[in-house]
């Protein structure tokens, strides 16, 4: 990985019913914000929230939806990718993608390159749970993990829900990754937003560009923003409030781990993915990839 800026857009979904015309009209207005933000700030790479293309809650069936949305690479997706070559930056947002059959939609990540060619696509592994197509919602699970070689470093994703699960992210980093980029539409609270952010980043060491909508959804649901990035030491090191707009911040590999807390004269001795016991972790494989739940009761 080498030094550079990162930034995080929040915007808000267009107003109406979720049409054609408004998929565009908010593709066009995350590409605009895109423009601003990297003439402001000289970001490389830049993260847009989860279902920027729609807005989360879409109020369609999964049948309505799919027809609605295209295969990625599409064209409804085109403006995006043609502003990250305009602008010669990484980009990253997060867009509902057609399946193979209809009625079948995933909740995706995009990660497209400064040529404006796409990278890697991720699929939301874990949705929230009215967002199940099995639950009554809209959206089918993915089963891969996505990580990336870029001229930036290597760059994993996962979206906004995925952030509670730490296996995800562990995963990603014991491939590589040096960068997660978590595009969200998350609605529970600011604590637990910030929780899992900083927990995913200290758990693995890595940098995490979270960005997460404002406004209203087509449902009309409201997303509270506070886009953050965090250091691998879980520092935030820039932080939104619930306007539209970006954060912005240098990642630097040479500083992220120098000290073992900011700005300390004490240097940083352990390495959570060194340091593993990966003979414990080969004895509770089964345990692990059985199936739990919790003994509290819950809605």
């Amino acid at each position: 990985m080498r030094a550079f800026t990162a930034a995080a857009i929040q915007v808000a979904p267009r107003p109406g019913p979720l049409t054609r015309a408004v998929v565009k009209d908010n593709t066009a207005h995350a590409a605009d914000w895109v423009t601003r933000c990297v003439e402001a700030t000289g970001a490389e790479l830049v993260v847009l929230p989860e279902s920027v293309t729609t807005g989360f809650t879409p109020a369609l069936t999964a049948e309505e939806l799919w027809d609605l949305v295209e295969d990625l690479p599409g064209a409804l997706c085109e403006p995006l990718r043609e502003r990250a070559r305009e602008l010669g930056v990484h980009l990253v947002w997060g867009t509902y993608e057609r399946g193979e059959h209809r009625g079948v939609v995933y909740n995706s990540a995009v990660l497209a390159g400064p040529d404006g060619q796409i990278l890697g696509v991720y699929r939301k592994t874990h949705p929230f749970g009215p967002e199940l197509r099995e639950r009554g919602g809209w959206v089918t699970p993915g089963d891969q993990v996505t990580v990336v070689d870029t001229g930036l470093g290597r760059i994993g994703m996962i979206i906004c829900f995925d952030g509670d699960y730490p296996e995800l992210s562990r995963v990603q980093a014991v491939q590589g990754a040096e960068i997660l980029c978590r595009p969200s539409a998350l609605l529970r609270s600011a604590d637990l937003w910030e929780l899992t952010c900083r927990a995913r980043a200290y758990d693995n060491h890595v940098y995490v560009i979270g960005a997460n909508a404002t406004g209203a959804d087509p449902a009309g649901v409201l997303y509270f923003g506070n886009s953050l990035i965090v250091t691998p030491g879980a520092e935030v090191v820039a932080r939104g409030s619930t306007h539209e707009g970006w954060v912005s911040a240098r990642l630097d590999p040479r500083s992220a781990l120098a000290a073992l807390t900011p700005g300390s004269s004490v240097p940083q001795v352990f390495d959570h993915l060194r340091d593993r016991n990966l003979d414990l972790i080969r004895r509770y494989t089964d345990d692990l990839a059985g199936p739990a739940r919790t003994s509290f009761p819950h809605g």
